[in-house]
């Protein structure tokens, strides 16, 4: 993949896609999003590839935000295009099959927090700072920011968080649910992957079910929602991973599931 702005590197099954734009603090332009979504297909396309971490460059940024040079003299369509673009490149991570950790290093703020909650866990360094500070450019959040902050912490503290601007610490984004773990920075990949050799030693086809079920059931009302659990959990008992977990459970051994 020829890339400037977004590094891919592949490690014993683990993906690391990187943010490569340390002298504006890994800010999201086009360009980067466009290389971001490239990565995102490589990885979903790549059968080795099990799990995919997220992080930025450097010591001081995840992402801190969408880039602001190039959005300033944007008119209200290509504002809107920018938009859409960036919601559906994030989508794209919310709806990878394989389970997706951002590994947080410092700034996450407007579409760096956005781009953070579009995967499906969240580990920070203890420099981490959270926010969405789009309001105090006149603008709100447009990377689906709106959307999943008051999904994933409640509409009162979203509200709160978005109206004021206010920036938080990651002991405090770890007390309002945002984030699930706090490392050292100098720990923070090595914690990510840990996570994701752990998730690698499970089914990958019950985890990539069990994300898709969470993620149409967040979507819609209990009912429904426990219908697309069924379907999901039913179309287990399809595979080999199911007879071979349940085996192994069974005799009393470790599972050897598909790769």
């Amino acid at each position: 993949m020829d890339s400037n702005n977004v590094l891919f590197n592949k490690d014993d099954g683990v993906a690391i896609i990187t943010i490569n734009r340390p002298k504006s603090l890994n800010a999201l332009n086009y360009e980067t999003l466009k290389e971001l979504d490239s990565a995102l297909d490589r990885a979903e396309d790549d059968k080795d590839v099990k799990v995919v971490i997220i992080t930025g460059s450097g010591e001081k940024a995840f992402v801190a935000g969408a880039d602001i040079a190039e959005m300033r003299n944007m008119t209200p369509l290509e504002a809107k295009k920018f938009s859409e673009y960036g919601q559906s490149v994030f989508r794209k991570i919310e709806t990878l099959s394989k389970p997706v950790i951002a590994a947080v290093n410092g700034f996450a703020l407007g579409g760096g927090c956005e781009l953070s909650m579009a995967c499906d866990i969240r580990i920070a360094s203890k420099n981490a700072k959270f926010g969405q500070p789009e309001v105090g450019l006149g603008i709100i959040p447009g990377f689906s920011g709106t959307q999943r902050l008051p999904r994933i912490i409640g509409t009162s503290k979203a509200k709160e968080l978005i109206f004021t601007g206010e920036m938080i610490n990651s002991d405090e984004a770890y007390r309002i649910g945002l984030i699930s773990k706090i490392v050292e920075l100098s720990d923070l990949i090595e914690e990510s992957k840990k996570l994701a050799k752990t998730m690698m030693s499970k089914s990958q086809i019950a985890i990539s079910l069990a994300k898709e079920a969470i993620n149409k059931g967040m979507e819609t009302d209990l009912d429904t929602g426990n219908t697309i659990e069924a379907e999901k959990f039913s179309l287990c008992f399809t595979t080999d991973d199911q007879k071979e977990g349940m085996n192994a459970f069974s005799e009393k051994r470790a599972p050897k599931f598909g790769k």
